[in-house]
């Protein structure tokens, strides 16, 4: 695996104004990680391979970006804010916002597993979180920011899918309670005001269409990477998209199962439809499929840079 922290694949064919993101599909563990919790506990943290379903993305004209770091290292699904003061051995040194995902131990660096495990044995120094900030976070929110901005920027519009699998169940600290069997799929668009309707509504029928049960915002709202760049008023729709692991992988051993390719067929055709839609729905559509043939894909692999990273951070955070 590389080491770098992010994998960047550009469109191969004409660009379209979609991004696809997997924050949480990263397996490589830095060697300064240093939990104590069993290794395969801890994978259970990843939303493994989720990268590998929507890689026909760059074949249909859209950028996708993904972090090979593990989100149990740093959760670049969460705001910078959402510092857990109880994980630390001295105080944070600047403002902080947890959210109610910190008080389960599962904020911006993760305290405790889904599972209730503790992760480490030790409290993280302030200089540890800020190293995992400069390293993994900001370089991924600067990807997702600048090929958001780049589509409006050219088509006026953007489209963003922030790709995740969840456990079949609800774990210890989910949402709905554990044990509770979740759908096969479920759209978040925090109620409406990450994606316009219409773009969630027309997910949900692609996916009904397959014979999947969808639900809606029913666990899983959308978090920091759908709420920080979404403003559907001015056209920037941002859609959380989680799958049930069941319908491709074996949970404890982490392998694709017999359905993977099923569903990869499955992803690789919800991909080509929402590429067109975004075609067809761009301000400026009449231009959107005939401008920058790439005629090849890049795949760029980014490394520790310092990024300037500032954004509004909200308050109210689900999934």
């Amino acid at each position: 695996m590389s080491t770098s922290p992010i994998s960047i694949t550009s469109p191969s064919v004409h660009a379209v104004p979609v991004v696809f993101d997997s924050p949480h599909s990263g397996t490589w563990y830095p060697d300064d990680f240093r939990h104590k919790v069993d290794f395969a506990l801890l994978r259970m943290a990843e939303d493994t391979h989720v990268e590998k379903l929507f890689d026909a993305a760059p074949r249909h004209g859209a950028t996708l970006i993904a972090a090979n770091f593990p989100r149990s290292y740093i959760d670049a699904n969460r705001a910078l804010l959402d510092i857990d003061n109880a994980l630390l051995d001295s105080p944070w040194p600047g403002p902080v916002n947890p959210s109610n995902k910190t008080a389960k131990g599962i904020g911006l660096v993760w305290r405790k597993l889904d599972t209730g495990d503790d992760i480490y044995d030790r409290k993280l120094t302030v200089a540890e979180v800020m190293t995992r900030i400069k390293s993994c976070h900001a370089p991924y929110h600067t990807a997702v920011r600048d090929a958001l901005n780049a589509a409006v920027a050219h088509y006026g519009a953007v489209w963003h899918l922030n790709c995740h699998s969840m456990p079949a169940v609800g774990g210890a600290v989910a949402e709905e309670g554990p044990g509770k069997p979740r759908a096969d799929f479920v759209l978040g668009d925090r109620d409406g005001t990450s994606a316009s309707p219409e773009f969630t509504e027309h997910v949900a029928r692609i996916l009904e269409g397959f014979g999947y049960e969808v639900k809606v915002n029913d666990p899983y709202k959308g978090v920091e990477l759908v709420r920080a760049y979404s403003d559907p008023a001015h056209h920037r729709h941002s859609l959380q998209i989680e799958i049930n692991r069941r319908l491709y992988m074996d949970e404890k051993t982490r392998e694709m199962n017999a359905h993977y390719p099923a569903l990869k067929a499955h992803i690789d055709q919800l991909v080509a439809r929402l590429c067109a839609y975004a075609v067809a729905h761009a301000p400026g559509h009449h231009h959107a499929h005939c401008d920058h043939d790439h005629g090849h894909a890049h795949h760029h692999d980014h490394g520790h840079h310092d990024h300037d990273h500032t954004h509004d951070h909200g308050h109210k955070h689900s999934h």
